[in-house]
């Protein structure tokens, strides 16, 4: 393999032996191991994790080069402040001396990566642990950031790395007394009040863009604003970057581009580059213009001259400057444009780009102002990328990141490369991953993952995994698959994500069910053990829902019922037998459970009539029922208002009952006038005869105080007729009353002794006998009818005819 050109052989076995690492997270043991999966178990029964302790002196120089970018070959170029800048500089360093945090806001390029530098010079006394330097590019909530705080501060007792969980990472945070210099800052709101409250130790300066969301009113930052350079200040850094004074159409062309670029110091940085470039081509630099070149000299003997560039160029200046550079320097813009701006360690560069003299190439494009420091790394300024692209940079993206991925797979997986060396690589092994093709991608990722988990870097882990698992099922890798799923899961069940940790543990163990992986399958079921241990845990810790049961003493209490809804009956009712009163809810005893729900009776049937109805909410009697003798009566205070309430539900029911009842009477006696005269007694026709029989009345001569009417009168037939006469109980039929025979029409007869008025005595019950069988009394009528139809009937009721005057006055007729 010619690793030079960073690729990978599959064939060529492992160079050492697999890296195994065992880590503490939390509660839990956690076995790193690259070939077969990561294998977690619970901490064993009496190990105590040793209380971790902060790092001395030297701990922390170590760590403030560790955060820092790499120092680069060739000289370093020295930073430089105008002294607007140093006004700022001292009232940063007041502030944070003060224990004041500071938000410092600035565009992209206005100068305040180097602005911390020099505050971090200057506060390095202030705080008992010192300054912690930290980059928030990237970081949207502040999780990974008190992580990584935690790291930078405290250092593990013993070899192994320690990863606290959330309760205690607050705890060891709360005791953080430090400057924290949080550069690109790219969260606010709440999650910056978080990371505020978690260290209240801490004195903040935020470095944030204009565009980066506002902090909230109760985070009680200071605010302070860069701007831009003014005019005098801009030539003079412009002309402590060429090194030289300038001209009078220099000095124009800088008073235009501050115009253009607002004073932004990366343009007089580039511009400044510019200069540079344009004296070396016009072999002006170190007053050597009366010296003629020498023979090795590639400069030519009649050089054409080369302009000031113009303010199009000035403003966008990444084309011009990167045409001057080496061809090395070349190669390493277009790796950084397919990284997405992610520019590689300078140690990968030569076997990335394929010279030995790479690494020199970043320097000189620092020098030019097309990189910028991000953390512990560079990457592209802010828009270079956006200019090459435009001219032809990332054409070959896609074969610059399937190299750097197959380069990056055989770095990660080599065993003398620590976890942290591939931690602080995080970003570009991202941003390869996220470029190669789908065969490179499962490759980096398998290699990986495993490093970024034994670094603590689990943000890069969870983020690999991911990527991982997508490009092996886009390949048909079943067994790499069924890796990424288990370590989703053993990662989701560290952090306390249970039903994510679940999902994907069951989608791995599947996996490897389907392979036959039965070591897989066992250790992909123990992690699920471990979460179903979890979830049991945490079901125990909540409170019990409420239960049915009922109070003490055995009494069932009940909610006072509300009157009930009238209810169209459908069918025929069945009469309801009433619940018996029982004690009011607010009588019960103090002691019983407040958790306890009431137990109330439910009406089952519906009430068969309108006295049912009002029985329960309007009592018709104001005398208390027999309490049942389920349980000795409970001692209440009486209530203001009760009785008077009682005597008023009383009235009010009263007043309904007698409302219906005179209702129903009125349409009870407005029916009987309407109805026919279809009693229950014999139904009787007749025709009045032609001659009257002897000893009768005439129908024109009423007798004595005869009310009967005219025959004509037909409203008084139907009054008459509504009469019914009822013989006294125990009289027999000849006592004041003629029965008459049922079903027989009678004609005009002759007039029995005594009085000629019919009887105004009581209504008589006719006697419960057989009703004596007569031929019936036929009559001739002018129609030749039949004179009368019998109908008899079980219990005959006489009726009174007003056709005409008989002497009883039982009669009827027509």
């Amino acid at each position: 393999m010619d690793r030079t050109q960073g690729q990978l052989d599959p064939a060529e076995p492992s160079s050492g032996p697999a890296r195994v690492v065992t880590l503490t997270a939390g509660d839990f043991t956690l076995t790193v191991n690259p070939v077969d999966g990561s294998e977690i178990e619970p901490l064993r029964p009496g190990a105590e994790r040793a209380r971790p302790r902060k790092r001395d002196a030297v701990g922390r120089a170590a760590r403030d080069t560790a955060a820092r970018p790499p120092v680069l070959p060739g000289a370093p170029a020295s930073a430089r402040l105008t002294p607007a800048r140093e006004e700022e500089r001292a009232r940063l360093v007041r502030l944070l001396s003060l224990g004041r945090s500071v938000r410092l806001t600035g565009p992209s390029g206005s100068g305040r990566s180097g602005l911390l530098d020099a505050v971090a010079a200057d506060c390095a006394g202030v705080a008992p642990d010192g300054v912690v330097r930290l980059s928030g590019y990237g970081q949207q909530q502040p999780g990974e950031l008190l992580h990584a705080l935690y790291a930078a501060v405290y250092e593990a007792p013993d070899e192994r790395p320690v990863r606290p969980d959330r309760e205690e990472l607050l705890t060891r945070v709360r005791e953080i007394g430090a400057v924290v210099l949080l550069d690109d800052l790219e969260m606010g709101g709440a999650a910056l009040d978080e990371l505020l409250r978690a260290t209240p130790e801490c004195a903040y300066l935020l470095a944030a863009t204009p565009d980066t969301k506002a902090p909230s009113d109760a985070s009680h930052l200071e605010e302070v604003f860069l701007g831009g350079l003014g005019r005098a200040e801009s030539v003079e850094f412009l002309e402590a970057g060429v090194g030289r004074a300038l001209t009078e159409e220099e000095t124009a062309w800088a008073g235009d581009l501050r115009f253009a670029s607002e004073g932004l110091p990366l343009r007089f940085v580039q511009a400044a580059a510019l200069l540079r470039q344009r004296d070396e081509l016009n072999g002006t630099r170190g007053g050597d213009e009366d010296e003629e070149p020498g023979v090795f000299e590639e400069r030519p003997r009649d050089a054409a001259y080369v302009p000031l560039p113009t303010l199009a160029e000035g403003a966008a200046p990444a084309e011009l400057l990167a045409s001057r550079v080496s061809e090395s320097a070349r190669a390493v813009l277009r790796i950084a444009c397919a990284l997405g701006g992610e520019l590689p360690h300078h140690a990968h560069l030569p076997a990335l780009v394929g010279d030995t003299h790479a690494d020199a190439a970043v320097a000189e494009l620092l020098g030019c102002g097309l990189l910028t420091p991000v953390g512990p790394r560079y990457r592209l300024a802010s828009g270079v990328a956006r200019q090459l692209e435009e001219v032809g940079y990332g054409d070959p993206a896609a074969e610059e990141a399937r190299t750097a991925a197959r380069h990056y797979a055989w770095w990660t997986g080599h065993a003398s490369v620590t976890p942290e060396r591939v931690a602080a690589e995080a970003d570009a092994v991202l941003a390869a991953l996220a470029g190669a093709d789908v065969v490179a991608a499962v490759l980096l990722a398998r290699t990986a993952a495993p490093a970024f988990a034994a670094s603590l870097h689990w943000e890069a882990w969870e983020r690999v995994l991911r990527s991982g698992a997508e490009a092996a099922r886009k390949a048909g890798e079943v067994a790499e698959q069924a890796y990424f799923h288990h370590e989703l899961g053993v990662l989701a069940l560290c952090e306390g994500r249970l039903d994510r940790a679940r999902a994907e543990l069951e989608a791995s163990i599947g996996l490897k069910g389907a392979l036959a992986d039965k070591r897989g399958t066992v250790a992909g079921r123990r992690a699920l053990a471990l979460v179903t241990d979890r979830e049991a845990a945490g079901a125990a810790a909540v409170s019990p829902p409420l239960r049915l049961a009922p109070p003490v003493g055995g009494a069932v209490v009940a909610a006072p019922l509300a009157a009930p809804a009238p209810v169209a009956a459908t069918g025929p009712t069945v009469p309801v037998a009433l619940a018996a009163p029982v004690a009011p809810a607010a009588l019960a005893p103090p002691g019983a459970s407040e958790a306890v729900t009431a137990v109330v009776p439910a009406r089952r049937d519906a009430p068969a009539n309108l006295a049912e109805v009002f029985a329960e909410p309007f009592p018709m009697s104001l005398k208390p029922s027999p309490a049942p003798a389920l349980a000795p009566p409970v001692a209440a205070r009486p209530v203001a208002g009760s009785r008077k309430r009682t005597v008023l539900l009383a009235a009010a029911g009263a007043l309904t009952v007698a409302a219906l009842g005179t209702v129903v009477a009125l349409a009870v006696g407005s029916g009987d006038e309407e109805a026919t005269p279809a009693g229950p007694g014999p139904k009787v026709s007749s025709t009045t005869p032609d001659v009257p029989a002897a000893g009768t009345d005439t129908a024109g001569e009423p007798g004595g105080n005869d009310s009967a009417g005219d025959p004509a009168d037909p409203a008084g037939a139907d009054r008459d007729a509504g009469a019914v006469t009822e013989a006294e109980p125990g009289a027999t039929p000849g006592e004041g009353a003629v029965a008459p025979t049922p079903g027989v029409s009678r004609g005009a007869g002759p007039k029995p002794s005594g009085s000629g008025t019919p009887s105004r005595k009581p209504p008589v019950v006719p006697p419960k006998t057989s009703p004596v069988a007569s031929p019936p009394t036929t009559s001739t009528s002018p129609s030749s009818s039949p004179s009368a139809s019998v109908t008899p009937t079980a219990t005959p009721t006489p009726t009174m005819s007003a056709s005409a005057p008989t002497a009883t006055g039982t009669g009827t007729g027509t």
